[in-house]
């Protein structure tokens, strides 16, 4: 058995223990109560902390009212927002977690107001940022000298709430990050002019917080290392800066991080998707750790104990971040310490629930495991008082979930896939280019099934002569969809061929391909990448304002920065309508008019699914006891699928 000596080493920082390397950073989970943390949010939190991890980080919070933005955030200069602290304290500290809270103003990175106007934003000088578009106001001294006020005042309210420690967030281009950037702090009274300016907002708050926390309090910085884009700071700049921050008495640890919000490239390395290797911003931590004493920590795609284990190894950091590691599997440290890193549910960085969520001011979930976030409701399932017979229809991810979690209820659950393996559509996910760790999402599965007594039968489609043999109770019906092919004029007699063909290997594809994407998600852009690296000249002709428009926009920038690299012809709010030998005919969803686009050897559609419906027909006019899950309910992604496999496996 992998014994991971190094990441369940203590280490013990201002008097405090953590009791291993493992800990979840702040990111804002979208469970707040009227700008403080709730029930909901300190269960959340409470379950990393029964799986084991050292410390959990609580999401950046406010300092002063002039940092309060259109997405809710704890306020944390308001005394209110103790109460809800402590909560948090409560649920995590008895677990032998440490709890320490985000301290931040957002600065320039302010695109909306809660009433839905346009804010006032304040920066070092008046730089405008390149993501939200913002032209901030050069901030008066008088509100510098609000602001350093506010973070000892909020400190203070965190040491009221019993917490351990405070990290202030002076990473992604942030307001502290801001002053500490020559190309935005163009200021030349005390706090730019010179590096020593520069640093001394930064210096000040630190010093504040300090005054706030008092002395048994651990106080950290968050930086970002390298914010890798167009007028951001890079390594060399840090490691002046980490340098100057060492020798600070008042800060206890630095913990480092890449990206900025301020850019779209900068900004896809805030919750890095697949397209970043695993545990990339190691060698920028190292960079760092070499030149100071202070304890480093470092977070960026360490999904996996063992990628975690190496770098305390290698002496790149002294704690690892493994944020989405915990929401994808809170117990992943429990189970990493027993060596049982099967059972792991190893998190594929597909963004889609966690910071896709939070993007569209929901809760942040897992599509993998959807109990994250929503703790109150399955944080104990129970066992069934009357064992059923329950055949489950279709191996997919809907199906495998169902099966799962029927069974370990204790319902004697049979699952037949017609075809000779698991997994449906992600077999065919998993294909496009980069994408290979979303197969993971099936290993995991299968890993949950073979834990249980569920019988798996494949080659064996459902039909209404085996549901009379095996004499189920209830019918859970997943079966899927199929591509969805709506009529365009001409596809007969041109080489028009669908998604599916193409990744199956069945689809002869000609050196000139034009994509037709309805889906606006990974498809396209995934289709696309792929055929231009076989050598096909590629246009991708998207039914959306942006390729990719329907998928985390981190996962898709970085998607769309590639394509471009890669030459691939990009052309957004395209219908299409007809195909002959030699053209594509589309029409521009907003003008009407019609774009004729020439050359064409393939045409690709990638038009969505329609849902398998024959078996549910089946069922109904029989009168035979059924649910309906997934795509072949209503073709969505695998999240929904998931999401409603755990659900009816509850019902059941």
């Amino acid at each position: 058995m992998v014994k991971l000596n190094n990441l369940f080493q203590s280490l013990s920082i201002r008097g405090k223990e953590f009791k291993n390397r493992i800990f979840s950073t702040g990111h804002m989970a979208v469970m707040l109560d009227d700008g403080k943390p709730s029930h909901r949010l300190a269960a959340y939190h409470g379950a990393k902390a029964k799986g084991g991890a050292a410390l959990t980080i609580i999401e950046a919070a406010r300092v002063h009212r002039t940092g309060n933005s259109g997405r809710p955030a704890i306020r944390a200069y308001d005394p209110e927002c103790v109460q809800g602290y402590k909560k948090l304290a409560d649920a995590c500290q008895p677990h032998g977690c440490l709890v320490f809270a985000q301290l931040t103003h957002p600065g320039r990175e302010m695109a909306l107001a809660s009433d839905g106007s346009h804010p006032v934003a304040y920066a070092p000088a008046a730089v405008p940022n390149e993501r939200f578009h913002v032209m901030p106001r050069a901030m008066p001294i008088v509100l510098i000298e609000e602001i350093i006020e506010g973070f000892e005042l909020s400190a203070s309210h965190l040491r009221q709430a019993g917490l351990d420690g405070v990290e202030l967030v002076a990473s992604h281009g942030y307001l502290l990050g801001q002053f500490l950037n020559p190309k935005i702090n163009l200021r030349n009274d005390e706090y730019g002019g010179s590096f020593e300016g520069r640093l001394r907002f930064l210096k000040d708050a630190v010093d504040a917080t300090r005054r706030g926390a008092g002395e048994e309090m651990i106080v950290g910085v968050r930086l970002s290392g390298d914010e890798k884009d167009y007028a951001g700071t890079e390594l060399d700049q840090m490691l002046e800066i980490c340098s100057a921050l060492d020798g600070d008495p008042n800060l206890d640890y630095l913990n480092i991080t890449v990206g900025t919000s301020a850019g779209l490239v900068g900004s896809t390395h805030i919750v890095p998707p697949m397209e970043y290797e695993t545990g990339y911003t190691a060698p920028i931590s190292a960079s760092i750790k070499a030149i100071v004493t202070k304890p480093v920590f470092v977070a960026g795609r360490i999904n996996q104990p063992q990628i975690a284990d190496e770098i305390i190894k290698m002496d790149q950091a002294d704690m690892c971040g493994m944020t989405r590691a915990l929401i994808s599997d809170p117990m992943m440290p429990l189970k990493a310490i027993k060596g049982d890193f099967e059972d792991i549910r190893a998190c594929v960085a597909c963004n889609q629930a966690c910071i896709g969520h939070m993007l569209n001011a929901c809760s942040i979930s897992c599509i993998q495991r959807p109990e994250t976030g929503r703790e109150l409701e399955y944080a104990n399932i129970s066992r069934t008082n009357s064992k059923k017979r329950i055949l489950v229809a279709g191996g997919g991810p809907a199906g495998m979930k169902a099966a799962c979690v029927a069974a370990d209820r204790g319902h004697q659950v049979t699952l037949c896939e017609k075809s000779n393996s698991l997994g449906g559509q992600i077999n065919l996910a998993q294909s496009l280019p980069g994408r290979a760790e979303f197969g993971g999402i099936i290993t995991n599965l299968n890993n949950e099934l073979k834990k249980t007594t569920a019988n798996v039968r494949f080659n064996s489609s459902v039909n209404l002569e085996l549901i009379e043999e095996l004499a189920p109770d209830v019918v859970i019906a997943a079966t899927g969809a199929t591509p969805y092919m709506p009529e365009i004029q001409g596809a007969e007699e041109a080489h028009v061929v669908n998604t599916w063909q193409v990744l199956d290997g069945k689809a002869n594809v000609g050196g000139s391909v034009i994509i037709a994407d309805w889906r606006c998600d990974w498809v396209g852009l995934g289709l696309a990448e792929m055929l231009v690296k076989q050598g096909c000249h590629v246009r991708l002709a998207v039914n959306g304002m942006v390729a990719g428009q329907n998928i985390p926009q981190y996962a898709r920038d970085a998607w769309i920065g590639k394509l471009h690299k890669l030459g691939v012809e990009i052309i957004t709010h395209m219908r299409v309508v007809g195909v002959d030998s030699e053209d594509a005919y589309f029409q521009h969803t907003l003008s009407g008019e019609p774009v004729i686009l020439n050359s064409v050897d393939t045409l690709v559609t990638a038009l969505g699914h329609s849902a398998e419906t024959k078996l549910e027909e089946d069922l109904s006019k029989h009168g035979i006891s059924h649910h309906i899950i997934g795509d072949c309910l209503s073709p969505r992604t695998v999240e929904e699928a998931i999401l409603e496999g755990l659900k009816v496996g509850i019902k059941v």
